[in-house]
């Protein structure tokens, strides 16, 4: 069964949009693990728009699951931040500083020399490292060969595509998970996941671990409450 990480920056930009405590982002952090979560997402930006940097540090000291940290490496500040707070995984994303949400994956192939940098500073203090990419084999392939121990494949194409031919949509994804078995990657996915693409993805995907879910899952806990819609989440993924 692969691992639901709730990503909770959308609690955070609520909270930051009138200042305060409210609501508390930690406290939201652990009600999700209790209702089924297995694991947290945070992605701190340099202008803490919505996760702030003391929010990692006080989610890693408090929750009982997996902490996966997302964000551009090429931050000094984001580098520091994972080294001191030691989460179990960090996933590293190609962010420019302006971007409303992540939108493109890493050209490993490009940038292969500088991801084994990263690679190396962050496995080195016991820190898993999945790569965020499209769903291309040769970026997946590429992405073997910078030492990283997961990619997360970026859907928002999936999701986008789903509505018309759900087939067509997972074509792409089903050859990079497998390039990523044959090159001994963990598979992670992640963005625009929600509950009505979900389970037809985790069904025809092999090998995948663990999704990252925000956005979708919080506006449906609007609709739906907390903790029915991780327990539904949960049923994508059973």
């Amino acid at each position: 069964m692969a691992r639901l990480s709730v990503n909770i920056n959308k609690i955070a930009t609520l909270r930051n949009s009138r200042g305060g405590d409210n609501p508390n982002v930690l406290a939201a952090a652990l009600a999700c693990e209790r209702f089924g979560a297995q694991g947290i997402t945070v992605h701190p930006r340099p202008d803490e728009r919505h996760i702030r940097y003391q929010d990692v540090f006080d989610l890693k000291t408090a929750i009982h699951t997996e902490l996966n940290i997302e964000g551009n490496s090429r931050e000094e500040k984001f580098v520091r931040l994972v080294l001191d707070a030691q989460p179990a995984q960090v996933t590293l994303v190609p962010d420019d500083p302006g971007q409303i949400t992540s939108n493109h994956g890493w050209d490993t192939l490009k940038h292969r020399s500088y991801l084994q940098d990263m690679c190396a500073l962050f496995k080195g203090e016991g820190i898993r490292v999945s790569i965020f990419v499209d769903a291309d084999p040769a970026m997946v392939e590429a992405a073997a060969e910078t030492g990283a121990d997961r990619v997360e494949l970026y859907t928002e194409a999936y999701a986008r595509d789903y509505v018309d031919n759900p087939e067509r949509a997972l074509a792409p994804y089903l050859e990079a998970a497998k390039v990523a078995q044959q090159v001994g990657l963990g598979l992670n996915a992640g963005h625009d996941l929600d509950l009505h693409n979900l389970r037809y993805f985790n069904q025809h995907i092999p090998g995948l671990l663990e999704v990252s879910i925000g956005h979708a899952l919080v506006a449906d806990a609007l609709y739906l409450g907390l903790e029915e819609t991780i327990r539904r989440y949960n049923e994508q993924l059973g």
